[in-house]
């Protein structure tokens, strides 16, 4: 029996619900949360837990090429981004002051440490970044609501 790999057809209408383990991994969930946006309040570490948790609405890239097929509007979708493992939390170019700030992602990156250990990289439009220090890599991408219209009811552009 041939093993083949999944195909973004091969994705439907399903929630995702995804996990990486290493930086491999983490380049598939920064690319489904390229271009997600979130407001500053939906940002939370839990200390205790060792637990970084952000609600985005992202764009359901994974969905564009079918939306263009049958001629639908884009859609957008909350997804919780979790990293577990985390030690220490620092921000660069984030209002803290405002919650009401609405902060874009545009990836999300693992930087290696010594060990299992190393720094998990929100990058942000506008300069900003939240920089996650971990012992070892954990990050989950799970879809949380049903996709909606994407109120621009376009595809995000990007720069050249």
């Amino acid at each position: 029996m041939t093993q083949q790999d999944a195909r973004f057809e091969d994705g439907g209408d399903r929630p995702l619900n995804l996990g990486a383990l290493d930086a491999e991994d983490l380049q598939v969930l920064s690319t489904l949360a390229q271009d997600a946006i979130f407001p500053a309040s939906e940002m939370q570490w839990l200390a205790k837990d060792r637990r970084f948790a952000v609600l985005l609405n992202r764009f359901r890239w994974e969905d564009q090429t079918a939306a263009e097929r049958r001629k639908r509007s884009v859609e957008r979708v909350q997804s919780l981004l979790v990293v577990d493992n985390v030690v220490r939390v620092a921000s660069q170019g984030v209002e803290r002051g405002d919650a009401d700030t609405i902060l874009s992602v545009l990836s999300v990156s693992f930087e290696p440490g010594e060990d299992a250990d190393g720094a998990v990289i929100l990058t942000l439009a506008g300069d900003g970044a939240i920089r996650l220090q971990v012992e070892a890599l954990e990050v989950s991408l799970k879809d949380v609501t049903r996709p909606y219209i994407a109120p621009s009811k376009s595809t995000p552009s990007h720069p050249a």
